[in-house]
């Protein structure tokens, strides 16, 4: 038995693709059944409700061999490394008490950059916390998120450019989803692996934000450009947008720390996926923006 969460979310909807066709049993937590597709109701057993009940994970916990977690973002959590916490405590209680064999959980890069990180230190401190139950585990570790730029369709189709506080100039690893859901895929399937370690997910492309806008602009055909925004602009911004001031100096501290190099040692040596950067503007940026 396989348990995915987050099966309507960008990643959580991609794995439970790439396993569909298997013949392993699947079965979900999601809150709103309705809003999974009838093929995906006629194949996986539902379990509604959210993932940070321990109702809930107890009841899709049993009898699992794997479980893929993923604590889905909110934007309006007072406190970001609470939230991430406290949403996979039940988790925990539920891996013990039902015997999971095997955990895959969606984090990031950088677990020992050794300074705090902002989003992703919570996600780290998750890492962290399923580790003590002791259940055969494995962190997927990414970098910076390709479909991060498609929240920016509409600035670079209006605007001609695209905003974030980070600098434009330093080189950031990338990755694209679809490659996330491969890789977490083939863990999910293979009933061999144990113990507790982390799998790298890194494309092949290291691009600053400059770059990013190179390649867009090829893609698109119109010039695009990128421009840095002043970190407490970004953050007053980020809160008009109804974001609690926590989780918008979360992203400001995390732009910090990717300048810093959070993702270069582990990007270093990673085993490169194959979706450049420059093919995924072509088949998802793209078709996006002429939609």
């Amino acid at each position: 038995m396989i348990v995915v969460t987050t099966p309507t979310g960008q990643i959580g909807q991609l794995i439970l693709d790439n396993i569909f066709d298997s013949t392993e049993a699947i079965r979900v937590i999601v809150r709103d059944p309705s809003r999974l597709s009838p093929r995906v109701r006629e194949r996986v057993e539902v379990v509604q409700g959210s993932h940070d009940d321990i109702a809930v994970v107890t009841k899709a916990f049993e009898g699992a061999d794997c479980v893929l977690w993923l604590v889905p973002p909110n934007s309006r959590a007072e406190n970001p490394m609470s939230y991430y916490l406290n949403f996979t405590r039940p988790a925990c209680e539920a891996i013990k008490s039902q015997g999971v064999k095997r955990m895959i959980g969606i984090s990031s890069l950088g677990h020992d950059f050794g300074i705090p990180a902002g989003l992703l230190s919570p996600a780290f401190a998750m890492d962290d916390l399923i580790e003590t139950t002791r259940v055969n585990y494995r962190a997927l570790r990414m970098p910076f998120f390709m479909e991060n730029l498609l929240h920016q369709v509409n600035a670079i189709k209006n605007q001609g450019m695209f905003f974030m506080a980070n600098s434009g100039d330093h080189k950031l690893a990338t990755c694209a989803t679809r490659d996330i859901a491969n890789v977490a895929a083939k863990l999910l399937l293979d009933t061999s692996w144990t113990g507790q370690d982390s799998v790298s997910v890194v494309g092949p492309d290291d691009l600053s934000p400059n770059d990013m806008a190179r390649i867009i602009s090829q893609v698109l055909e119109l010039p695009v450009r990128y421009q840095q925004i002043p970190s407490a602009d970004y953050k007053a911004t980020m809160m008009q947008y109804g974001m609690t001031e926590a989780w918008a100096q979360g992203l400001i501290d995390m732009a910090a720390a990717q300048d810093q190099g959070i993702y270069n040692k582990e990007s270093h040596a990673a085993q490169r996926t194959p979706t450049s950067f420059i093919k995924w503007c072509e088949e998802v940026l793209k078709p996006a923006f002429l939609a």
